[in-house]
């Protein structure tokens, strides 16, 4: 039996509308598809504006461009990420700062932001980690005391929200990634929330190779030029058609996930009790979407024993990020704004289990009972 980590849900509805489009013959993006995913995005998110891109990691350089990172500039966020949070500002010059993340739920621990904040810094990049909100009206104060922009890493939290708001919709700009091993994919995909609408024409500029083609199209102006700098930003209509299925179909996906994560959550009670694992924690305030189910086993040695013994029975489980602050671009790259210590614990025992939307009854107790199994034995 081979359980994989994860696997996306695709249907007749996917394949049909992909078809369509390659027998239309209209592949480049900014069709109709592209439009019928912004008004999804807009109209479920409350963004003010959406913009569909090749990926988040595009989604993030673009939000640190229209912030305006010049070499120096300093940008707070978690070590506990993916390289694209990094990237998007050390690619314009500026410098990651890296903050702790808290022991529940592994997102930055904002009651240390403010201690990493100086002279040079411009911004905060929350990460919405496994789906979860970080305390985003904590951030939003300290960045208004301070005069920060705010870009929220919502990579993982489509259909999540944070106090009925949803996750990339709260600061000034928000990404999200539609990558294959994300709940709504279409195989690479993002785009970028506008929440500020300061940054709406820019962003749409930017997003058009640094033209006003957007405004050619919509009647606006009766011809489009350079307008500033920008870059080749959307996705083909073919990405976009496969993302508009899944969008529609995100209500029924959300809601399989987080059905796999309760039971989830409810097999491995006794297992926490007697401090064999510790369970995933979702604040009262925030709702997610199912992306994530993970445990932290007592050390390293465990966990890397459970990864082994379930690999070996046919059972897909990884670990997740190695601290970007251990890493050799991160200490060239980046500096650290407070101790890490409870990130590199926490990536040192984390342990994420298989969970797709169509993930059998059977292939989730398999899991289950190995994972009840091993831990009966240590």
């Amino acid at each position: 039996m081979s359980i994989p980590f994860s696997c996306p849900t695709i249907g007749p509805e996917e394949s049909a509308v992909l078809v369509e489009v390659v027998n239309s013959g209209r592949f480049a993006g900014g069709g109709n598809y592209t439009d019928e995913c912004h008004r999804w995005l807009e109209n479920n998110t409350g963004c003010s504006q959406a913009l569909l891109t090749q990926s988040c990691t595009t989604a993030l350089e673009m939000a640190a461009c229209l912030i305006n990172i010049q070499p120096g500039d300093e940008v707070i966020m978690p070590s506990y990420t993916f390289v694209s949070t990094a990237n998007a500002i050390a690619l314009r010059g500026g410098v990651p700062v890296f903050v702790d993340i808290r022991e529940d739920t592994l997102n930055i621990d904002e009651s240390r932001i403010e201690e990493a904040i100086g002279d040079k810094t411009r911004a905060i990049l929350p990460v919405h980690y496994a789906g979860v909100a970080c305390e985003m009206d904590y951030i939003m104060d300290i960045a208004k005391a301070n005069s920060l922009s705010v870009i929220e890493d919502a990579a993982q939290g489509i259909c999540s929200t944070y106090k009925g708001r949803s996750l990339g919709s709260i600061g000034d700009m928000g990404a999200y990634s539609f990558h294959e091993t994300k709940n709504i994919v279409s195989g690479e995909g993002g785009a970028l929330l506008i929440n500020n609408e300061e940054y709406i024409e820019e962003a749409e500029i930017f997003w058009e190779k640094g033209t006003d083609r957007r405004k050619f199209f919509t009647g606006k102006v009766d011809k489009y030029t350079w307008k500033s700098i920008g870059s080749s930003c959307l996705p083909s209509e073919i990405t976009a058609a496969l993302l508009t299925v899944q969008l529609g179909r995100s209500s029924e996906i959300t809601r399989k996930r987080i059905k796999l994560w309760d039971k989830y959550y409810a097999a491995f009670k006794d297992l926490e009790e007697t401090e064999k694992v510790v369970r995933p924690c979702v604040p009262a305030d925030c709702d997610h979407n199912g992306h994530i189910f993970y445990l932290l086993f007592p050390s390293m040695k465990i966990r890397d024993r459970a990864i082994g013994e379930l690999n070996k029975a046919g059972i897909s489980v990884v670990f997740h990020y190695i601290p970007l602050h251990e890493s050799p671009a991160g200490k060239k790259y980046a500096k650290n704004g407070t101790d890490l210590s409870i990130t590199s614990d926490i990536a040192s025992r984390i342990v994420r289990l298989p969970l797709y939307a169509h993930m059998s009854y059977f292939e989730q107790e398999t899991v289950i009972t190995a994972i009840q199994s091993f831990c009966s034995n240590y």
